[in-house]
């Protein structure tokens, strides 16, 4: 007998929960239909580049790559970057949606009530332009997701007399400052974890690029503005592209997650290393972060250093190419505190008593009140899952890593916490399938459900003053223990190059755990899915990919350069200039490129340097000169461009790609120099041949050198430059 599923949310969980009963399990076994009040699936994720209604900036890139921002039996297109943009990932859910059909979809129609029915069927109220409608379901499955409404701090009051913008609504400074009184000159971004570090370095690149931009001016006075982040303690504070080997003299470089979740890492069986953050694990996770930082960020700013006094704490991550380098700059501004009042253009601080003036506008990066999301549940099922609004972190407790509740056997949960990653989203709903749809249960099951211990887990954590900063975060954990209770078996990994430990990666994807009976279809693309993995390693390993967006991203900022000349000609003194090298970020302009480059510039740099040449006959003048830095992702090139001599803002034409050189094993000078690269260009008659040395700590760059050696029927010398912080 078919039963009869209403799934409310048309998201990421929705989608993979509606595919896994309709496509993973005997068919005509389940009936689905799909609820969602917006009008488009996809959740958070927008489908289109101007799609700006959502919760996330279409043009938000992604935290995690498209190697653990998957299912297992949808492959990514070739041509979607490692760290895909917010529209992008709603276009891989259409895609996953049409793939993957079956389910009667309702978009606009809201879930506003709720019955749980004597013989534990579902009467599910909605609203929409139809009008009220009711109908009644075998099960019901809550995919609503973690973001119910943004967090509104209780000390903002009609007092205040700038512009308050929750982050998830950012979309661009004109629109921020638009209702302001253009008086203030301070942006105040408020909240210190993933989104507040995320939206202060998002603000900081549109502001560098409004003032560092050619053209008109987006609004009047970019160059006035600054931002102050306001923060109650320190997060450590990632790249999108780390190394697996850190320590390395040339260090690869991957996509941040590859590395975080290379199993290889960590012994098996694994166990939790969330929930509860002990003083030893605190240790243990703050010495890891600042290995693979290769700093305790101190050198960045006081404020954002992890010092002693914190590594007992339980630690907090977040990610952001430029917030590291913006700080150092002095474009954002970090204090330490809570906002205790805001009123007027002045916002006041405790413990400290800080006031904060002259404040543009206000961005509140504090975070979503999940409870929303739960809200058209009868009140005794929701104090049946101990729904607890005064802990956001954990509203609901629930079984089996938040997928049910033993009391009430046709309710389910997919998605339902913060960190949803997207493999442990699959595995949720693939338990559901299994407790819904299978009247005998394995030995495995029994046992997993019998040693399940999540609801008090839960309970015991609320009030935990050491609770990690996403309580269900152990990614690797939970697919463990999903596929054991499921008694799926994790693929076999593809061979990489050892790394310092002598081990191969075995890097976790949803793709290394496919469904019983899946069609061939489906496990051709789980095979796509870790080909690309395989490959995404390898070329980072083995052929120096990536190096250059790292190098690109670290070069933020203002070095002090030392650069000799040699001539061998008497007519050109060789000389020595002393001076500072900016790179100046901003968004990429179209000058030079051909009509294929420009469907996505991404980012760039004008590059400024100033400073005075001594030559050795004794003369003494200002130099100065400007180029542009491009990185162009497509290709994974770095390169570098003459700027217009009757507009040095533009970039006018090429002057040379950067080609990164793979280090010989077999040669150990080269394992411990860093990493070299090569140019050519060809100006006319003369030859210039370029040298490139990039020493890095970890993911920041140190250290940099370029030699020039310059031939021509007038030109013979060289130029060796010294780049340091």
């Amino acid at each position: 007998m078919t039963k009869t599923v209403c799934i409310i949310g048309a998201g990421p969980s929705g989608l993979v929960a509606a595919k896994t009963l309709l496509h993973d399990v005997a068919p005509a076994t389940f009936k689905v239909t799909i609820y969602d009040a917006q009008p488009r699936i996809g959740g958070l994720w927008p489908l289109t580049k101007d799609d700006a209604a959502g919760l996330v900036h279409p043009l938000m890139v992604a935290n995690q790559s498209k190697h653990t921002v998957q299912f297992s039996d949808l492959a990514w297109d070739d041509n979607v970057p490692q760290m895909p943009k917010a529209w992008q990932v709603g276009q891989y859910l259409k895609c996953y949606a049409e793939r993957y059909g079956g389910a009667d979809v309702r978009l606009g129609h809201k879930v506003v009530r709720t019955e749980l029915q004597q013989d534990g069927a579902w009467k599910v109220e909605t609203e929409s332009e139809e009008g009220p409608q009711s109908h009644t379901y075998d099960h019901l499955l809550v995919t609503t997701g973690f973001f119910g409404k943004p967090i509104w701090p209780d000390y903002l009051s009609k007092e205040a007399e700038v512009p308050i913008l929750h982050s998830s609504k950012y979309r661009d400074l004109k629109g921020l400052l638009a209702k302001g009184n253009q008086k203030g000159h301070k942006i105040l971004v408020v909240g210190g974890q993933m989104s507040g570090i995320e939206i202060a370095g998002t603000i900081a690149t549109h502001l560098s690029s409004a003032v560092h931009g050619p053209g008109e001016k987006p609004f009047e006075n970019p160059e006035k503005y600054s931002i102050q982040h306001i923060a109650q303690r320190p997060s450590w504070v990632f790249p999108l592209f780390t190394s697996a080997k850190p320590a390395a003299a040339a260090p690869p470089f991957l996509p941040c997650d590859l590395p975080s979740y290379n199993l290889a890492n960590r012994p098996r069986p694994l166990t939790n290393s969330s929930g509860h953050i002990s003083v030893d694990s605190a240790k243990t996770f703050n010495s890891i972060f600042q290995s693979v930082l290769g700093t305790d960020q101190g050198e960045f700013s006081p404020n954002v250093k992890i010092g002693d006094d914190l590594r007992e704490q339980q630690p907090f991550l977040a990610m952001s190419s430029h917030y590291a380098d913006f700080v150092r700059s002095g474009l954002i501004s970090v204090s330490q505190g809570k906002v205790s009042s805001l009123s007027g253009n002045t916002a006041a601080l405790s413990p400290s008593d800080e006031k904060i003036e002259d404040i543009a506008a206000v961005v509140l990066a504090t975070g979503f009140d999940p409870c929303p999301s739960l809200d058209f549940l009868p009140s005794e099922v929701l104090e049946t899952i101990s729904y607890a609004p005064s802990h956001p972190s954990l509203p609901a407790a629930l079984a089996f890593h938040g997928t049910h509740h033993p009391s009430l056997s046709t309710l389910g949960f997919v998605g339902f916490y913060r960190s949803p990653y997207w493999g442990v989203m699959e595995m949720q709903a693939r338990f559901i399938a299994r407790l819904w749809a299978t009247p005998e249960p394995s030995q495995a099951w029994k046992e997993a459900l019998e040693c399940d211990n999540s609801i008090q887990n839960v309970m015991n954590l609320r009030p935990d003053p050491r609770l990690a900063q996403f309580p269900m975060g152990d990614y690797a954990f939970l697919m463990q223990e999903f596929a054991k209770a499921l008694e799926m078996k994790i693929s076999t990994p593809k061979e990489t190059p050892p790394l310092a430990n002598g081990k191969s990666m075995d890097i976790l994807t949803p793709a290394r755990y496919v469904s019983e009976g899946a069609a061939q279809s489906q496990i051709a693309e789980v095979e796509k899915n870790l080909a690309c993995t395989h490959e995404t390693a390898l070329g980072g390993l083995t052929k120096a990919r990536f190096v250059a967006q790292a190098v690109f991203r670290s070069l933020l900022g203002e070095w002090k350069l030392e650069r000799d000349l040699v001539s061998k000609l008497p007519s050109h003194p060789s000389g020595r200039f002393v001076g500072t090298a900016k790179f100046l970020l901003r968004q990429g302009t179209a000058d030079g490129r051909n009509a294929a480059e420009q469907d996505d510039l991404g980012m760039e740099y004008l590059y400024i340097e100033d400073g005075d040449f001594m030559a050795s006959n004794g003369m003494k003048f200002r130099a100065t000169r400007r180029y542009v830095w491009r990185y162009d992702g497509t290709r994974d090139v770095l390169s570098v461009w003459f700027a217009k001599t009757d507009d040095n803002m533009r970039a006018d034409y090429l002057f040379h790609d950067i080609e990164f050189i793979v280090p010989d094993a077999a040669d150990e000078a080269a394992q411990t120099k860093g990493w070299q690269a090569k140019a050519s260009h060809l100006c006319i008659e003369d030859l210039y041949n370029v040298k490139y040395e990039f020493k890095f700590q970890a993911v920041n760059l140190k250290e940099w050198r370029i030699g020039y050696s310059v031939n021509g029927p007038k030109k013979d010398y060289t130029i060796s430059g010294v780049y340091r912080r």
